[in-house]
């Protein structure tokens, strides 16, 4: 039998114990957690990226959760949304695995967005959404597929002019502000092409005579992982539920439907379900 100095045993013993995977996991250093732009505002977003860790990460921002997605290089993305109307300020992304969990100081900036006053034609006033568009637009738009659909640049939905930018604040008809716009408005004559932004899957088509009388005729597409585009005020749908498109196939004609003031297109981005401004996305790749 082979005796050895009771130093060199205490020394083993140490170093079997730091090898333990339970130790191993806890390494302040195991988990990288990077968000590029810190600092961003109402209506924006916050990529954030967590390599180094092969079990899906939890991730928070203002106490609510947001589901991670496995890219092809093996870590894990979120696009996170910063509502509208989001108090400006500094708070901070919170992500956690089994024993590590991090947290990175982000701030939110206004976006200085004025009240628009619109005046509606006297055949539109009066229209409220019904309890089935409202149901369904919801629905979709909460849509969080694992599968990635979209790749390359997004595109502008429509030709013609930014008549609405995202995020004015709205007065219908001299009333009080009781909401936001959730999207931009493009300007276009009737029956004028609208085009996917991105590929994806068509996940609602909404008709006037379906109860939609808010929105309009209304597509929305789901382009995965949390991102969904809506189409609204058609006045001709060309696509139908459970379609798969791609960028830049025509899903419907520009029209005057729902709550509309003349022949336009209101094209919306939303994260999670949370609406965000469409021109951080237009002729960006993400």
């Amino acid at each position: 039998m082979i005796l050895r100095p009771l130093g060199t045993l205490l020394l083993l013993f140490a170093a079997a114990i730091n090898l333990t995977p339970s130790t191993a996991k806890a390494l302040p250093d195991s988990l990288r957690v990077d968000v590029p732009e810190k600092n961003r505002q109402q209506g924006q977003f916050f990529t954030v990226r967590v390599a180094n860790t092969s079990s899906k990460p939890g991730l928070w921002f203002m106490e609510r959760s947001y589901a991670m997605f496995r890219q092809p290089d093996s870590s894990w993305r979120a696009l996170v949304p910063v509502e509208n109307l989001t108090r400006p300020g500094s708070y901070a992304i919170l992500v956690r695995t089994d024993s590590l969990e991090q947290k990175v100081p982000v701030l939110v900036k206004p976006n200085n967005r004025k009240i628009q006053y619109i005046t509606l034609d006297p055949s539109k006033q009066g229209i409220k959404a019904t309890e089935t568009e409202n149901t369904r637009v919801k629905a979709a738009l909460q849509t969080e597929s694992p599968e990635k659909l979209y790749t390359g640049t997004f595109l502008r939905p429509s030709t013609g002019r930014t008549s609405s930018l995202f995020g004015l604040k709205r007065s219908y008809d001299g009333g009080p502000v009781a909401s936001y716009h959730k999207g931009i408005d493009i300007s276009a004559p009737r029956g004028t092409p609208v085009k996917s932004t991105a590929n994806g899957r068509i996940i609602l088509t909404g008709t006037v005579n379906a109860g939609f009388r808010l929105h309009g005729n209304t597509v929305i597409i789901d382009h995965g992982q949390g991102l969904t585009s809506i189409y609204m005020h058609l006045d001709a749908i060309a696509v139908k539920e459970g379609q798969d498109v791609v960028k830049g196939e025509v899903i419907g004609r520009v029209g005057h439907t729902g709550i509309s003031t003349a022949p336009h297109l209101h094209w919306g981005t939303y994260l999670y379900g949370t609406s965000v401004d469409p021109l951080l996305f237009e002729g960006k790749t993400y």
